[in-house]
């Protein structure tokens, strides 16, 4: 019997390259009748996966491998018995690189300088650095580390949250403290950027609230790159440019177009595309490849977070 695998587009077989000849792999985006009954791996599209998989319903399906990291509300719309892994290892590296744009283009005011290009003006302005801030890390999985080496460098004054508080040895950032996350409300103050990187979910969901937000310093500078849930949208907007934000999530996604959100003074938005650059094909390529090569040893998938 072959090892079946789906994929939801041409481009994903031709990044995989050669594969044992017990490997059949088919082309299926979920909105079509399933090619077969019985289905080892199954990767959705890379945005919205969660509303095709009832398309899994009745089928015997061995894996599901997600190309997003986050899998907050799968459980709702998976059916029951699937595995289901993340894409942990593709995504972390673009991301920090989305987060650390958005944190330098909203500290030296770019947004400023291409509207000012966009009517043919000069105007120069006294803005803020990276290097010498108070950075406050709220996460410090693979994204969130990721993000901590890419900070480094740049001379920062770095605070790292997490879930709970332990000393960490890391192999490039040397010894890193980690604080709980039920310290928040002592380190907010004191933070001038505030990142991120948390997953979303009941635990987190508006974690940063009017009271959070309330905390922080006038003029302080919030980015996030984790889930749109982990700010409340409306308590941002109720700052009124009192403090600054860039955002690849929000929440609500997509951000309806009369949502006063867009119009807030000192808000930065990019539209959830923190993972969305060239270092994805290659990377989901070598995480399916992997979870290929395992299956066909017997051997259980990596990344599994639902089922298994």
């Amino acid at each position: 019997m072959p090892l079946v695998v789906t994929l939801p587009a041409q481009h994903f077989i031709d990044d995989l390259g050669p594969l044992p000849p017990e490997v059949e792999l088919l082309l299926w985006d979920l909105d079509s009748p399933a090619p077969r009954e019985r289905l080892d791996i199954v990767v959705p599209p890379y945005m919205g996966s969660s509303k095709v998989l009832s398309a899994l319903a009745g089928l015997d399906v061995g894996l599901v491998q997600a190309q997003t990291i986050g899998y907050d509300g799968i459980g709702e719309k998976l059916p029951a018995g699937i595995p289901f892994a993340n894409a942990a290892s593709v995504h972390e590296t673009s991301t920090a690189e989305t987060a650390l744009a958005l944190t330098l283009a909203a500290q030296r005011q770019f947004p400023r300088f291409v509207l000012a290009q966009q009517r043919g003006e000069w105007s120069p302005v006294f803005a803020e650095s990276l290097a010498d801030r108070r950075v406050l890390l709220i996460g410090f999985g693979g994204v969130g580390e990721a993000i901590a080496l890419r900070l480094e460098p740049f001379e920062v004054e770095l605070t790292v949250v997490a879930r709970t508080a332990r000393p960490v040895w890391h192999e490039r950032l040397g010894r890193v403290q980690v604080h709980a996350i039920d310290e928040l409300a002592d380190l907010v103050p004191n933070a001038e950027v505030v990142v991120l990187a948390l997953p979303g979910g009941d635990e987190t969901r508006h974690l940063f609230d009017e009271r959070m937000l309330a905390l922080m310093p006038d003029g302080a500078l919030i980015v996030n790159v984790g889930r749109g849930t982990l700010i409340d949208t409306d308590a941002l907007v109720l700052q009124n440019g009192r403090i600054r934000a860039a955002l690849d999530v929000m929440d609500p996604e997509p951000l309806p177009a009369e949502h006063p959100l867009w119009k807030t003074e000192g808000v930065l938005i990019s539209p959830h595309v923190g993972g969305a650059s060239t270092a994805m094909n290659p990377r989901i390529a070598k995480l399916i490849r992997r979870q290929i090569e395992r299956m066909l040893r017997g051997e259980d998938p990596v990344n599994v977070v639902i089922g298994g």
